[in-house]
């Protein structure tokens, strides 16, 4: 009934400068709280005690507060911050020394001035304890060094990754498919450049530069060179073939966003659609690439085979030899349980700080 005017229940605190009420009325509406002659007026509709009613009640306050209310409203309860004329503590709320029945101490937030007190005290302790402790922290004196070292690496990184996937969509708009076939004579060298430089990702967690696990690493690394210096470097058959074009174009698409990524974070700043784009490409290139890669071994087993090219030498009675092809077979399927397990751990090369 809104002809009803209804009291709520009211809980309250206090700080040196400050009073905080609670007002029990859940989805409350309509508000309209203020303060006069120092008396604070209250008057919502909402979700009370007595139920969906308009409530209403008026508080003298023991001391002078300025008239400025903040209040905030959420779905629970109505809270209320009113301030003092003078910062000191009172011995009670309001001016009448019997406090009204609906008014109660908000236990939540109560606290007595020497409770403030040893929580200030215990603040000041924490916070001169913690300047002492890392006052007791050597600073690395080469931090410099190690951020502009990182820093260089991914930048010569990226602009090596960027040369080639710039050289190779060139050619694929001019050519077509025509560039598939020499992509390894027009991009090897830098591609040769990058996957060497690249080894250093496999030091870097070994001297804490980084916060990269070794073994993601070294799989990562190995695995690539693998492909590049093993596979197309060694056999020319491969090096014609169009499996090349998607290999080397899969690497630099996620290189392109993953080594201006690292180099930001060495210095500590982040571009929001940098890293979005370096963790959501991610996604589809990386199982892509892998499929490249594997394309590439099968492909080239035939061809160790028949050159016998790294063949290990066996006794007469066992054959004479054990090609190479073997080997590929048993790293094509350590390459996969590898990727698989790895997938959604893709190494860093920012600072271990």
């Amino acid at each position: 009934n809104p002809d009803c005017l209804l009291t709520p229940h009211v809980y309250w605190a206090q700080r040196r400068g400050e009073i905080f009420l609670r007002v029990d009325l859940s989805d409350a509406k309509n508000l309209n709280i203020s303060v006069e002659e120092n008396t604070l007026q209250f008057r919502g509709q909402g979700h009370g005690a007595k139920g969906e009613n308009e409530y209403k009640f008026s508080l003298e306050f023991r001391e002078p507060v300025r008239p400025e209310v903040e209040h905030r409203s959420t779905q629970r309860q109505v809270d209320i911050r009113v301030r003092k004329q003078s910062e000191h503590w009172w011995d009670r709320l309001t001016q009448q020394e019997k406090k009204p029945l609906f008014l109660a101490p908000d236990f939540d937030r109560w606290l007595t001035e020497s409770d403030v007190e040893m929580e200030l005290k215990n603040k000041e302790e924490e916070r001169i304890n913690s300047i002492r402790v890392e006052s007791r922290v050597p600073k690395d004196p080469f931090l410099g060094v190690k951020r502009g070292y990182l820093f260089m690496y991914n930048l010569v990184q990226f602009l090596g990754f960027s040369w080639i996937f710039v050289n190779m969509t060139v050619r694929l708009f001019i050519l077509g498919q025509d560039s598939f076939y020499d992509t390894f004579h027009s991009t090897a060298d830098m591609m040769y450049f990058c996957q060497m430089m690249a080894v250093l990702e496999v030091v870097n967690p070994l001297l804490g530069l980084v916060r990269t696990a070794f073994l993601p690493a070294l799989l990562q690394v190995t695995g690539r060179n693998v492909i590049l210096f093993v596979i197309f470097g060694c056999l020319d058959e491969m090096q014609n073939k169009a499996v090349v074009f998607f290999v080397f174009y899969l690497w630099s698409c996620v290189e392109i966003f993953r080594y201006p990524f690292y180099m930001l974070g060495v210095v500590g700043t982040e571009w929001k659609l940098l890293t979005w784009l370096r963790y959501s490409l991610w996604i589809p290139l990386y199982p892509l690439g892998t499929i490249a890669e594997a394309v590439a071994v099968v492909q080239s087993l035939s061809l160790f085979d028949e050159t016998l090219m790294f063949a290990l030498p066996l006794p007469s009675l066992l054959g004479g030899s054990l090609s190479f092809s073997y080997s590929l077979r048993l790293y094509l399927i350590l390459m996969f349980l590898g990727k698989k397990k790895h997938f959604i751990q893709p190494f860093s090369t920012s600072l271990n700080t």
